[in-house]
């Protein structure tokens, strides 16, 4: 009977992992009732290590080479299984194997905006992105941390923690930096090279090793970013009095099209700016140069001056003219009309 026992037992020869995706980090060898035998092969390949456990202890690590399973191969497992010459049956032990390739192009980004003090704008909220890479360095520590018995652990059930992780640090190091925003994007560099320094001892804790990490861009949301472009734009442009001279100069054609002629311009041009009562007075000053300016002192009251019938022609004329053009309402011609003739000498 134990003669069957023993035929009928399967016996594992090679002992090997063939990476069919490259998002597996850890991966255990599918063992069931199967025993390892003295002699055995082990082929562990270049980016791969492989580690032995002995009932719950991690006991021999192989990095790339192929190996014959023998107490010399395996000293820590003999010194476990209390092996005092070379085994001769077949044992059980857990083999896992671990991928040592650098994990690319993995992205973090901050999911809401973080708000920091600027020097510049006061209180502001940033938005940052970018890419990092790590590899796997120190098996026994990602296997006591993380994989554990698993039948296998991939990058995606880690990437979440490190990619959290990464960006609870972007407000430290943005409000420790004290660069204002509008220097943020000169000095990506900086910031990255900072924010691995800080990642860097919890990447070890895990068996890993932090290659890089770049923050690729820093922005604001849109909103904000909407202010800050017509900032700009106002700078530009010379500061607020050019601005508001073009702003001036841009509303006239449209003052134009609408009903009442230019009578608002002066209030629709000048809210926001405190220059309403001045672009009202030029304008009607420029409509009748008879007129005294809106934003000049008014005078001792004085008889009207009387004109011309050839100046009141002239006058007529013009502002007859403006309305053709759709710059005076009917009303408003009428007015001026009656205005003048009664100043006709």
């Amino acid at each position: 009977m134990a003669l069957m026992d023993f035929i009928k037992k399967q016996f594992i020869d090679i002992i090997q992992w063939t990476e069919d995706d490259g998002d597996t980090m850890a991966w255990r060898f599918p063992m069931a009732e199967m025993e390892i035998q003295n002699g055995a092969s082990l082929t562990v390949r270049e980016s791969q290590m492989a580690v032995f456990i002995n009932e719950g202890v991690v006991a021999d690590i192989f990095g790339p080479g192929m190996y014959k399973l023998t107490t010399q191969t395996l000293p820590v497992l003999t010194y476990l299984k209390n092996w005092d010459k070379l085994f001769e049956s077949p044992f059980k032990s857990d083999v896992y194997f671990f991928s040592t390739r650098q994990k690319i192009d993995r992205k973090w980004g901050t999911p809401n905006p973080v708000t920091i003090r600027d020097k510049d704008f006061g209180m502001v909220r940033l938005r940052a992105f970018g890419i990092y890479a790590f590899h796997l360095t120190d098996p026994k520590a990602f296997h006591t941390t993380l994989s554990g018995t698993l039948e296998s652990y991939s990058t995606e059930q880690l990437e979440g923690q490190l990619r959290n992780t990464i960006v609870g640090h972007i407000a430290d190091i943005f409000g420790e930096s004290g660069v204002p925003f509008i220097d943020m994007a000169g000095n990506q560099v900086e910031f990255g090279n900072a924010l691995r320094a800080k990642m860097e001892p919890m990447f070890q804790s895990y068996g890993l090793a932090l290659d890089s990490l770049n923050v690729q861009n820093i922005s604001l949301p849109e909103e904000l970013q909407a202010m800050l472009d017509k900032r700009i734009g106002v700078n530009m442009m010379g500061g607020m009095q050019a601005y508001t001279q073009f702003q001036t100069a841009e509303a006239i054609p449209l003052a134009a099209q609408n009903e009442g002629g230019l009578a608002g311009l002066g209030a629709g041009v000048g809210v926001g700016f405190g220059m309403g009562q001045q672009i009202a007075g030029a304008m009607a000053g420029a409509l009748n140069p008879l007129a005294a300016p809106q934003n000049a002192v008014a005078p001792a009251p004085t008889p009207a001056t009387p004109i011309s019938a050839d100046e009141v022609v002239a006058a007529l004329e013009k502002l007859h003219g403006l309305v053709g053009k759709g710059i005076l309402t009917q009303a408003e011609f009428e007015a001026k009309k009656a205005d003048l003739l009664k100043r006709l000498l």
